[in-house]
């Protein structure tokens, strides 16, 4: 906003008052000229603030009544500051303001007007007004109020509203006492932090008289500093890490993440919590809106006044921001479903788990190809051997024995069998002659080797290892598996239904209200459900679902145990998180205490002890969480059914083969016109020589 702003509404004739103004007004006006005493109070207070304050724009509402307090002389002798000026008419109900009063009033709170000038003759629209502007946040509570002390404003049904509103001052004008004492204004304010019971009674800070301050006060010192160890009302739910509720027998002891927070801002701003849980807190946990319009649970006691602070691992979302006043977030969780895991059973194909697909391919390949150039290599090498024989004159006869070691490639057959016995580190019977052939034997070998090895340190590895198991990580994963997915409350299935992605909306279709975690791990375990919710929650849910114990030294000792059946799933947390959400204290609507409360959170932020606390009451969760199959590196009988699956296919194509020749043997070579049982060594000797 760059200069002065004025909204005024302009009557035809200055100051002249309508004619139901009450005479006594009109009388008190006209003899002891309040305007004009008021005019030099308004003046000095103004001046003390803009002086010892950052003033962003003052807002100014009044009525014909006091119009004439705001003339020129006000403007030129304060402090140059941008004022928002609106006149508001007599009949005005402010409960319900008109359109040029709520945009004046919208306008000033979005430039960030930190002080309120209410000058109004009639104390029913003022209060009407305060509460508008704290029901529909029109107005900024936090900033600095000066208003015209009316016993109306204190009425029991507005004792809510000094409780938000804690930084005003009261001008109550005294009349002029016989003698030369001139007419005084007692500058009174709330009581805060004590608190009002039954009646308001107001505290002096100061009386201005005669162009001064009597006392020099700070009139708007900060009364949250120091709460003078008043007790406030705490409510919170038991949900980990945030709040820990740690039960022995009758007895109970309250831990985690805020309590510590709790702790840390009573000391320092002098106050003393009492804390209790909402009725049947199990039921209704954080609370939603009923039918009826009302709120229950954690909700319900803020948005009914009778919580000041709130505790229970509270998401800073739009929703709970209109319920509630939330403190800067002191950590930002990841939110994401506990899903059921299940083992994979693939130890039947341990034998081709070293290798990837194209490895394999590339394998065999390999050995096709190397066995073709063995078997082309012999052939061309015992061609050579024959051409050199038929050109030389030798005295001894040519025999048609074959050089030494070229049978074992002789035949593409023998050349890829033996090809593959290289494979599996079996040595050749005989070294072949030739040297071509020798040399890449050689090289195939050194490739033989290192395979081998690389094939043994895998396979060792997966025997080692445990079983993979089958997770679902990702939300399409989630979507695909068509399992059941739920959580607590309307506004989370509300999350999902209303996403901008097509997954996400799926998911809310099928998303169904539980509200017992305890249920949903077991509906979890039975691989039909996945639960969402913190992942911090989530570890402690699966810990005690996987625990044998039926409770944990946290919990209640008579707690209802889960019974976890051996063939029970494990329960997985799903590590794509659906959002991360930051978590803050709550503080009931308006609240004062929310400034310097973020100040002090901040500071304990920053210097680590927010991860420290998280981390000391995760501990015993995370220690608990430990698996006896994955310390143990045991191969077992299960882990080598790939072996005896190796052997069953050997078997198998043995037999087949066998089957093969029996079939060959009776309707080939037996139907054959020139078999003969009784010589068949002729017969195999005749047909050798027609191949």
């Amino acid at each position: 906003m760059n200069g002065t702003v004025l909204k005024v509404i302009c009557l035809t004739s200055a100051l002249v008052f309508i004619s139901n103004v009450s005479a006594d007004t009109a009388l008190i006006v006209k003899e002891l000229q309040v305007r004009k005493e008021l005019e030099f109070a308004l003046i000095d207070l103004l001046n003390g603030i803009m002086r010892s304050e950052v003033i962003t724009c003052i807002t100014i509402l009044s009525d014909t009544v006091y119009l004439g307090v705001f003339e020129g002389a006000l403007f030129k002798r304060t402090i140059t500051v941008p004022f928002v000026m609106v006149v508001v008419e007599e009949s005005e109900d402010l409960l319900s303001p008109n359109y040029d009063t709520l945009e004046s009033l919208r306008q000033s709170r979005k430039d960030g007007c930190n002080v309120y000038v209410i000058i109004l003759a009639n104390g029913l629209q003022v209060a009407r007004l305060l509460k508008f502007g704290d029901r529909y946040r029109i107005l900024d509570t936090r900033a600095k109020y000066i208003m015209l002390h009316d016993i109306r404003l204190f009425h029991s049904k507005l004792h809510y509203i000094w409780k938000r509103i804690v930084n005003v001052v009261f001008l109550k004008y005294h009349k002029t006492i016989k003698g030369n004492v001139r007419a005084w204004f007692d500058l009174s304010t709330v009581p805060f932090p004590n608190p009002i019971k039954g009646i308001f009674i107001s505290r002096r800070v100061d009386i201005w008289r005669n162009g001064k301050f009597h006392y020099g006060r700070d009139l708007f010192a900060d009364k949250t500093a120091d709460l003078s160890n008043e007790v406030l009302n705490v409510v919170y739910y038991d949900h980990v890490p945030s709040v820990i509720v740690i039960k022995s027998n009758e007895s109970s002891k309250v831990g985690g993440v805020e309590i510590e927070i709790l702790n840390t801002l009573a000391k320092k701003m002098n106050f003393a919590p009492k804390l209790y849980q909402p009725s049947n807190a199990e039921a209704y946990k954080w609370g939603q809106k009923e039918s009826n319009g009302s709120f229950s649970g954690l909700l319900g006691e803020m948005v009914n006044g009778n919580a000041d602070l709130a505790l229970g691992n509270l998401q800073h979302t739009p929703y709970h921001l209109e319920l509630t006043d939330l403190s800067i977030p002191y950590t930002t969780q990841c939110w994401t479903f506990l899903t059921p895991e299940a083992l994979t059973d693939n130890s039947w194909k341990t034998l081709i788990l070293p290798f990837k697909l194209y490895m394999w391919v590339a394998v065999l390949l390999v050995l096709l190809v190397t066995g073709a150039i063995f078997y082309g290599l012999a052939v061309n090498y015992m061609n050579l051997l024959d051409y050199n024989n038929s050109l030389q004159i030798t005295k001894k006869p040519v025999t048609d024995s074959k050089p030494v070691g070229m049978y074992l490639f002789g035949e593409i057959t023998n050349s890829i069998l033996y090809t593959y016995g290289m494979l599996l580190v079996v040595s050749l019977p005989k070294l072949p002659s030739g040297w071509s052939i020798r040399l890449l034997t050689g090289w195939y070998w050194l490739y033989c080797i290192l395979l081998v090895v690389s094939y043994k340190a895998s396979m060792t590895a997966i025997l080692a290892n445990p079983a993979p198991r089958v997770t679902i990580d990702t939300l399409k994963e989630l979507v695909d598996s068509k399992i059941a997915c739920g959580g607590w409350g309307r506004e989370t299935k509300k999350f999902f239904v209303e996403s901008l992605d097509e997954i996400g909306q799926k998911i809310g279709e099928r998303f169904e209200n539980i509200d017992n975690p305890e249920e949903a791990a077991s509906l979890i375990a039975k691989g039909i459900f996945a639960y969402y919710d913190s992942s911090n929650f989530l570890k402690y849910l699966s810990v005690k679902r996987k625990s044998s114990y039926t409770s944990m030294e946290f919990e209640n000792s008579t707690a209802n145990g889960t019974e976890v059946s051996k063939a029970d799933r494990d329960l997985h947390i799903m590590s794509d998180c659906v959002v991360n959400v930051p978590i803050s204290i709550g503080f009931h609507k308006n609240s004062p205490l929310k400034p310097l409360a973020d100040v002090y959170i901040r500071r304990i932020v920053e210097v680590g002890l927010v991860e420290k606390w998280l981390n000391d009451a995760m501990y015993r969760i995370r220690t608990m969480d430990t698996s006896n199959e994955e310390v143990k590196a045991l191969i077992n009988l299960k882990k080598l059914y790939c072996a005896f699956i190796a052997l069953a296919i050997g078997y198998t194509l043995s037999v087949i083969c066998l089957v093969g020749e029996f079939v060959h043997w009776h309707f080939v070579v037996k139907k054959d016109p020139n078999f003969d049982k009784y010589a068949m060594d002729v017969y195999y000797t005749n047909k050798n020589k027609k191949h």
